[in-house]
């Protein structure tokens, strides 16, 4: 027998055996089509779990789960404090956990127009020579590395922005399959169109992953059950992925209904969840269930390159947010006064979430005050779009339109042997849709058939990658 200690958030999926039928669990199938990845400790098949975090495991001899028992359980024990020092147990907390996670360590920093990544900036400044950060950007897309350059000039870091470009999936798509497993889609890590021109560029991968989820909030009302479960639904089920996931229900013949059935496992794993505020209750779910079956699958596409570390997954981090008064997270409030009392120039830069403000001004982010800039910004779009030149807000639009992307998809996706799961009417349909009707109504749909494509091609079938 052997035990295994599953972090609160872990980094990646731990496999493990359980008693039932080596068959497809179909069910699980379905929610993975509807929100893009599994739920609690599902997988592809029935007779195999992902162990859950937050727990230790016991395993025999054959890899079969024994038993689980939790050492931790999300809870929410707000202590009475001031703001000050909230920020001052966040800032020294956080760099403890970065000097912890990266001493003596070449650092490779991933930076963006967001907050995550300059508050691991600002903890790093005083390490200049040991930081390497980059950033990356559609082609034709946001310029999203004009604010990374800013926040590595003013922290004296080496610096090398990359450009996503147009159709790399198809030569990466069976490395990424075997990285992910097919547990995600496969444009959502755009990294893993540039991670490979990082292999020398240090040691560690610095990673702000979760940081806006835990340090932020949803600011809701308190909301009973019902009501947390319709909000936790919205805001999973990916746009035209219900339709996707009703459709594979009812071709496979199981039964009842899949929303009843996505209803039923949200509210029993929300039941299990022993908060009364709804805005901690929901973090706490999204941190149980969302961060380590969503956000830390393609964590892998860095750690097939290099060791990776996130301060923010921190065992300590999570059991540190846990005792913060609710007020304190609403608006990212810590992170940016942590950002303004470390690195004021670095407040100065703009937020790109709140374009063309900054960490100052960025309550101005409302009409009138930002109206000029959103008119000039439209008559940019509408200048490139007249000329034929497309912008682009998705790693999608980059990946699947276009006739040379079409050819690919379609070469990918019509197999005989992905008939076996999914039909060639069905996908034709999807595809059609896709190409000739709403591209960003299907777009989803497309990426979970692409994905499944390639596992039952690869993994029911055993084709080489």
């Amino acid at each position: 027998m052997k035990t295994i200690t599953i972090p609160i958030i872990p980094t990646n999926q731990t496999f493990a055996k359980v008693h039932g039928p080596h068959e497809l669990h179909l069910e699980a199938i379905c929610v993975f089509a509807a929100i893009g990845f599994f739920l609690d400790g599902d997988t592809y098949w029935k007779d195999q779990v992902v162990l859950r975090p937050a727990s230790k495991h016991t395993l025999d001899t054959e890899g079969k789960l024994l038993r689980s028992e939790p050492y931790f359980k999300w809870h929410h024990s707000p202590k009475t404090m001031s703001f000050d020092t909230a920020l001052e147990g966040y800032m020294s907390l956080f760099e403890q956990i970065i000097a912890d996670q990266t001493e003596g360590k070449q650092i490779i920093l991933p930076l963006s127009g967001g907050l995550d990544s300059r508050t691991q900036a600002v903890a790093l400044q005083g390490r200049k020579d040991c930081v390497f950060a980059y950033s990356y950007a559609f082609e034709n897309g946001y310029a999203e590395t004009k604010i990374a350059r800013q926040v590595a000039k003013i922290c004296g870091f080496e610096f090398r922005d990359y450009v996503v470009p147009k159709g790399y999936l198809w030569s990466v798509i069976d490395d990424l399959s075997k990285i992910n497993g097919c547990y995600s889609d496969f444009t959502s890590p755009r990294q893993m169109a540039v991670v490979n021109s990082l292999k020398d560029k240090g040691d560690v991968f610095s990673l702000g992953h979760w940081g806006d989820v835990l340090f932020d909030s949803m600011g809701l009302p308190k909301l009973s059950k019902s009501e947390q479960v319709d909000v936790l639904m919205g805001k999973l089920l990916k746009r035209g992925g219900l339709e996707l996931a009703q459709t594979l229900w009812e071709l496979w013949g199981l039964q009842g209904h899949f929303t009843d059935y996505f209803r039923s496992r949200i509210t029993d794993l929300l039941s299990n969840i022993d908060i009364e505020d709804t805005n901690a209750k929901l973090r706490a779910f999204k941190s149980m269930y969302w961060a380590p079956r969503w956000t830390s699958v393609n964590l892998a596409v860095f750690e097939a390159n290099k060791a990776i570390s996130l301060p923010y997954y921190d065992n300590r981090m999570c059991e540190f947010i846990c005792a913060l008064p609710e007020k304190y997270l609403k608006g990212r409030k810590l992170q940016i006064a942590y950002i303004k009392r470390k690195a004021p120039e670095l407040a100065k830069i703009t937020w790109q979430d709140q374009r063309p403000f900054h960490l100052y001004n960025y309550h101005l982010n409302r009409l009138p005050y930002n109206l000029p800039y959103r008119a000039l910004n439209k008559i940019r779009r509408t200048i490139k779009m007249s000329v034929g030149v497309p912008y682009i807000q998705r790693n999608w639009e980059l990946q699947f339109l276009g006739k040379p992307n079409q050819a690919h998809l379609l070469n990918r996706m019509e197999s005989p042997r992905f008939y076996d799961l999914v039909p060639k009417a069905i996908v034709r349909q999807y595809t059609h849709k896709f190409y000739n009707e709403n591209a960003l109504q299907y777009a989803h749909s497309i990426n979970m058939l692409l994905v499944l494509s390639q596992f039952y091609k690869n993994q029911v079938h055993g084709e080489a990658y």
